[in-house]
């Protein structure tokens, strides 16, 4: 971190106002040099910024500059606040490139650098990126609250209170001539399973976590010719997916990320479920097929004047399943004997939403239904701690340490499992061994922050 790193800090293309970022041991003085002179720190000054080698006169702007270590990164950081035009930003980048130990920031650098610096846990530099990322109201949601260091604090707290527990058995193994009073013993045992019962309750939480940062899985399912992509169509409020009255035009999975009342889902359209000796369609068949396996709610489209058919997708459809009775505008065409036959409760999934893709109707009914199955996912309980899979892995592996202790005949034994348990939360928050993931986990952010 000797270099001094440099970035556009706002969204590239032509603005009414961009910022750059500086951060390191020598942004004063490129700040002191491009403005002549260095305003108070925290205090935003209006400036000339200048070619220090020319003199001309680059932009004006807002000057800003945060003395370390109060700042985002702990280092001296500046903020130059200018007019969004290409041309500026590239007469300021060719500046600050000019300087010995001066480069362009990597993804991702500024975080790494408040984590590596203490100003941030690795659980709230990750919530910069999913604030950033968010798309939904509850996204953000959940990103605020990891941001403001809920989860890390409770992953120092249960590391804590292992600690402690470990060193009343440390005090067994280095004075074995003295005894461990069996109150202290009965002591240490009791609150690592205390722990343990913590974790796992955090852990019972059907993954609403990931499920809330990554969308919840939303899969279209049904016999060729039921509307699916004209249904996702109209969903999507897009033309997302070709439409065709050719069965099987749809052969692979599309997808498109909705907000669904605040909620993310990810929707996603598959091929027509029937028998084909075509080897691609049946591909798309199989693809289809496991998409509704890990889905964690299914919309299975029926024609509505083709009752008879739901009958072949009976294996399809559980208590996660909202059927879909498409092409309801075609039935003022259909007999009423056949109107009358249509049913879908019978097949235990409830009653059948009434749509027609194509004029609209029911279409807001289908979405109402479909975003309070969402909610219902995604809103019960108290809000969930996990978010990210490398919290879940951390979290399994700590559970997976207190059950051996909790078997564990001898003190060193016993105390090893805690030391484990301690060091797989430690890795949560970025405490211990933590240096092979960052520069993996850092990428994954903008350049800029």
């Amino acid at each position: 971190m000797s270099d001094t790193i440099f970035a556009l800090a706002t969204a590239p293309g032509r603005a009414g106002v961009a910022m750059v970022r500086l951060s390191g041991p020598d942004a004063a003085v490129a700040l002191r040099d491009l403005a002549g002179a260095l305003p108070p720190p925290r205090q935003a000054q209006y400036a000339h910024f200048r070619d220090p080698q020319s003199g001309e006169i680059l932009d004006d702007g807002i000057a800003l500059y945060f003395k370390a270590p109060a700042s985002l990164t702990g280092e001296d950081v500046v903020e130059l606040q200018l007019h969004g035009s290409r041309a500026v930003l590239a007469a300021i980048f060719a500046v600050l490139g000019r300087r010995q130990r001066f480069r362009l920031a990597e993804p991702g650098e500024f975080t790494k650098r408040a984590f590596l610096n203490g100003k941030l846990d690795l659980t709230a530099a990750e919530a910069v990126a999913d604030l950033v990322e968010a798309e939904t109201a509850a996204q953000r949601r959940q990103a605020m609250r990891q941001l403001q260091g809920e989860f890390g604090r409770r992953c120092e707290e249960w590391r804590s209170r292992l600690i402690a527990a470990q060193a009343r058995l440390e005090a067994e193994i280095d004075f074995p001539e003295e005894g461990l009073p069996a109150e202290q013993w009965a002591a240490a045992r009791r609150e690592p399973a205390a722990l343990r019962g913590e974790i796992a309750a955090e852990l019972a939480d059907d993954r609403r976590g990931e499920r809330l940062r990554e969308g919840v899985a939303v899969t279209i399912l049904g016999p060729p010719n039921a509307g699916k992509s004209s249904l996702m169509n109209a969903l999507a409020r897009r033309e997302v997916a070709i439409t065709s009255h050719i069965a099987g035009t749809t052969r692979d999975v599309i997808e498109v990320a909705l907000d669904l009342g605040g909620y993310p889902v990810v929707l996603a359209d598959t091929a027509g479920l029937r028998d084909s000796a075509d080897s691609i369609e049946e591909e798309g068949i199989r693809r289809a097929r496991a998409r509704a396996a890990s889905a964690d709610l299914k919309l299975v489209v029926l024609d509505a004047t083709k009752p008879d058919e739901a009958r072949a997708l009976r294996d399809l459809i559980d208590a996660r399943t909202i059927i879909v009775a498409n092409k309801i505008d075609l039935l003022r065409e259909t007999p009423v004997a056949q109107q009358d036959s249509w049913s879908a409760e019978s097949l235990g999934a409830g009653k059948a939403v009434r749509v027609s893709a194509t004029s609209g109707e029911g279409i807001a009914a289908l979405i109402a239904r479909l975003g309070a199955a969402v909610e219902e996912i995604l809103s019960a309980g108290t809000a969930p701690l996990v978010t990210r899979a490398r919290h879940r892995e951390a979290l399994e592996a700590c559970v997976a340490a207190l059950d051996r202790f909790a078997r564990a005949a001898l003190p060193e034994l016993a105390a090893e499992d805690l030391r484990a348990a301690a060091r797989a939360l430690g890795r949560i928050t970025g405490r211990v061994d933590v240096e092979d993931m960052l520069d993996a986990l850092f990428r994954e952010f903008c350049i800029g922050k």
